[in-house]
């Protein structure tokens, strides 16, 4: 038994749910503790069910994430959850039920532009999906489970999704075994803007087609593969993938491991080169996926790359509408003014699942309080949903180019060997504002500047600290910099 888990039997216990509020607590120390990208990759499908007895009862939705977070986090979360909840005695991490609903802000269905009723989505959760939608046509080999409810019919288009859409479209339009201009499809966004949509909307297109098409997470390939490597049975793995139509993958950030990342790239060069379609999610452009390998961001960038962005208000107009009018068919007396429809599109200007959420509280409103839905009411409804706009994200490319700019050098200049004056200085000025604006390790860093070891990106940093403090016209011109690359 471990220390920590010797602690933890030491205190007593408590009985009952976890307040959203501690809950909250608990997932803010583990992002702290462990990183914004170790969180996003185990730690946002976990959820804590109950607290029974002194035993805080855990669950995820996969094997896989159960056994790494057991293997890598589980003595920090056993801390994390004592320093939140010190009455806890024991943890116990377990699967969750495959049908069971989470709660509407974080569903999975990754942009919440469906227009079914509430009725029918809990129908569609609980019947088994076709074998040719799962399977894909495949003995034995099972892919990821396809919502029915994310098809073309239910997503909405808007400016901002319409170029992604139409490249699906077009994919899904193409005769079998021919060979597509946009090969790979790679479609890339924030949270909750679609792109899980899109991409299901195609796996159930082409499956509609007759052709064999295979829906996988990047988690359910990684399990896949080790599995079979296991089972001493990976050659029958690759030729069953190999013998598709249409590979579709999600969440390619979450894809870790050298040997994994290596078959996942010969998969792809074996589907490309046959005139198979590859389609592909992610959280960010290629470029930007810093735990993937080089060939595999290369060949992510040599088809389509296509950024879902920002619902604009038009289009976070027209999902309120479609989800209101949802609401509307299970509780008829629920009625939202256009004023206020406009209102919460104006407002929540984050993703989907965020207007879910607003309209889950307006109906709570209206239905649970009995209060007439006032504008000031609805206001104070969605309050917790109003958020300021999260920071820019800087990145090193822009860095690189602004700061040759201002220093009238070429980025090619700054990612070179070069040591002259005019360059070298410039250079240490966009590795101290990458490392200082950025959340990029310094290995990192050295390697989107030409290739640099990691003491020499550290060597620059401390190189410019040292300079700031004595040098006035340096420091403005680096608060300069700084303003122009937040704007």
């Amino acid at each position: 038994m471990s220390k920590t888990q010797a602690q933890l039997r030491k205190v007593g216990h408590v009985e009952g749910a976890p307040t959203t509020e501690v809950w909250g607590r608990l997932c803010a120390r583990l992002r702290g503790e462990l990183g914004e990208a170790v969180y996003s990759s185990w730690f946002t499908r976990l959820e804590l069910d109950r607290i029974d007895h002194g035993c805080a009862f855990l669950s995820v939705p996969t094997k896989f994430l159960k056994s790494w977070i057991q293997a890598h986090y589980f003595e920090k979360l056993c801390a994390a959850l004592l320093a939140e909840i010190p009455e806890v005695s024991e943890v116990v991490l377990d699967l969750r039920a495959a049908g069971r609903m989470t709660t509407p802000t974080t569903d999975k269905i990754d942009d919440g532009i469906s227009s079914l009723s509430a009725r029918s989505n809990r129908a569609s959760e609980e019947m088994p999906a076709s074998g040719s939608l799962t399977k894909s046509a495949i003995a034995g080999f099972e892919g990821s489970h396809l919502d029915r409810r994310l098809t073309f019919s239910t997503f909405l288009v808007g400016q901002s999704n319409q170029l992604a859409y139409a490249a699906a479209q077009q994919i899904c339009q193409e005769s079998s075994g021919g060979r597509s201009l946009f090969n790979p499809l790679y479609v890339h966004s924030n949270v909750g803007l679609g792109k899980t949509h899109l991409i299901q909307a195609i796996a159930h297109s082409v499956a509609a087609s007759g052709r064999r098409v295979i829906y996988l997470t990047a988690e359910k390939f990684m399990y896949g593969f080790v599995n079979a490597l296991k089972s001493q049975n990976s050659i029958a793995f690759k030729e069953k993938l190999r013998a598709i139509d249409v590979l579709v993958i999600d969440d390619v950030q979450f894809l870790q491991g050298k040997t994994i990342q290596h078959e996942f790239c010969h998969t792809l060069n074996a589907l490309i080169e046959s005139g198979r379609q590859v389609v592909i999610a992610g959280d960010r452009m290629p470029s930007d996926l810093e735990n993937l390998d080089e060939r595999v961001r290369s060949r992510f960038g040599g088809g389509l790359c296509v950024e879902i962005q920002a619902l604009d208000e038009a289009l976070r107009t027209k999902i309120l509408e479609a989800r209101i009018s949802v609401a509307k068919s299970a509780q008829p007396g629920f009625d939202v003014s256009k004023a206020v429809v406009a209102m919460v599109a104006r407002s929540i200007q984050t993703n989907g699942r965020d207007i879910d959420g607003a309209v889950n509280r307006l109906l709570a409103h209206t239905t649970l309080a009995g209060s007439i839905l006032t504008l000031e009411a609805a206001e104070a409804a969605i309050r917790d949903l109003v958020r300021a706009r999260d920071p820019k994200r800087v990145k090193i490319e822009d860095i690189q180019k602004l700061v040759a700019t201002h220093f009238n050098v070429s980025r090619a200049d700054i990612l070179s060997s070069r040591r002259t004056a005019n360059v070298v200085r410039p250079r240490q000025i966009a590795m101290y504002l990458s490392k200082t604006m950025t959340l990029r390790s310094l290995p990192e860093i050295g390697r989107r500047f030409g290739g640099r070891d990691h003491t020499t990106v550290l060597h620059a940093v401390r190189k410019i600290e040292g300079l700031v403090s004595n040098d006035s016209t340096l420091s403005e011109e680096l608060e300069l910099l700084k303003r122009l690359l937040s704007d």
